[in-house]
């Protein structure tokens, strides 16, 4: 079976290459990340919804393309190829799952077209679900949440937050009284992450308030899988863009009266780069397939998916900063924007030693 990409999905990634490179050059990219309150550019993310990607996992009725997640990881491997800091992972995947699969229709129709038009931003708290597994560190009590949230995704600048608490997963305003956003910077400043901290937040708006607990934990667990296939192909694309720079780097640096390109040492490198790199595309696109069509697989395929692509990113921008030489870790170098967007990713949403654990429970589980 053939599990490669679609002409139409080619043409999609071709443009928006593109489109990052238009809207998004690497001068762009750096003052967006070091100036920006949010690290958002918002021009970029207009011109992205209204070409449609922004909606790709949202449903016609509601402005969105009803996409599958092999489109959403086809535009996170170009997001990643161009390290664009938009919030694609919260509001262009885990807040259109969660909406979908939790939100009473009403709820659905105010803010699933919003979101697919680009007017609306949304950052959900699950990062903290991947070790207590049914809520993000909080508790409810009274109709009131306390607690934190550490982690958030895609959190500066957002509307509101999904926070899932108890039995329940809860839409809370930016501006709710008692919610108060603290910033958690990383090496990463392409992208932002924040604690939540819940001082008595009035938690009065539940998404599926008469859903049982298995069926928001079930929901909590898709949405973690979809995210860690697209946080997969973000490394893939940032992987894409380290081979390049690198290759480019070796045929214009001279050592010795010679390109640097020709040594043999060089040539391996790129070549163990390359080969690397493949497989793992393999495996994506196929984690991302089992995702909408194999439901028994899905979970185990996200799972490894995410955690083998974090072991391949580490070890391949590891080659790509070698093959720069000492300037690949500076600030001027630009591979380094790379090589920090994928340490990130490696450890968002489970590093691969959780990963692997959590694939061994679900084999057990299974058996």
């Amino acid at each position: 079976m053939d599990f490669g990409l679609s002409e139409e999905q080619r043409l999609l990634d071709a443009t928006l290459r593109r489109l990052l490179e238009e809207k998004l050059p690497l001068a762009r990219v750096r003052q967006v990340s070091a100036e920006s309150e949010d690290g958002v550019d918002e021009a970029a993310w207009r011109a992205l919804a209204e070409l449609g990607v922004v909606g790709c996992l949202i449903p016609e009725k509601q402005g969105g393309s009803a996409g599958t997640l092999l489109d959403a990881v086809v535009v996170a491997t170009a997001l990643g190829h161009g390290c664009a800091p938009l919030p694609f992972l919260g509001s262009a995947v885990l807040a259109p799952i969660l909406f979908d699969a939790l939100g009473s229709p009403a709820q659905q129709d105010e803010w699933l077209p919003r979101l697919a038009a680009g007017r609306a931003r949304v950052a959900v708290a699950l990062s903290e679900c991947v070790e207590r597994r049914d809520d993000a560190g909080l508790r409810l009590e009274a109709g009131r949440l306390h607690g934190s949230a550490r982690f958030v995704v895609d959190s500066a600048g957002a509307d509101v937050f999904l926070a899932p608490a108890g039995a329940a997963c809860f839409l809370l305003p930016a501006s709710a009284p008692g919610l108060e956003l603290r910033p958690m910077p990383t090496i990463d400043r392409s992208r932002r992450l924040s604690e939540l901290t819940f001082d008595g937040v009035a938690a009065d708006e539940p998404l599926a308030g008469d859903a049982a607990p298995g069926e928001v934990a079930a929901a909590i667990a898709r949405a973690l899988d979809a995210a860690r296939v697209v946080l997969a192909a973000d490394i893939v694309g940032s992987c894409d863009r380290a081979l390049e720079l690198s290759v480019a780097y070796a045929l214009t640096r001279e050592q010795f009266g010679r390109k640097i390109g020709s040594f043999q040492a060089v040539k391996h490198i790129c070549a163990e780069m390359a080969a690397a790199l493949e497989p793992a595309r393999s495996l994506l696109w196929y984690a991302a397939h089992a995702f909408d069509a194999l439901p028994a697989e899905a979970a185990l395929s996200a799972t490894l998916c995410k955690a083998h692509l974090s072991e391949v990113g580490r070890d391949l921008l590891r080659s790509a900063t070698e093959v720069h030489g000492g300037i690949g870790f500076t600030d001027e170098c630009d591979l380094q924007l790379w090589f920090k967007r994928v340490g990130l990713d490696r450890q968002l949403l489970g590093g691969p030693e959780r990963l692997y654990a959590h694939a061994a429970e679900l084999q057990h589980l299974s058996s």
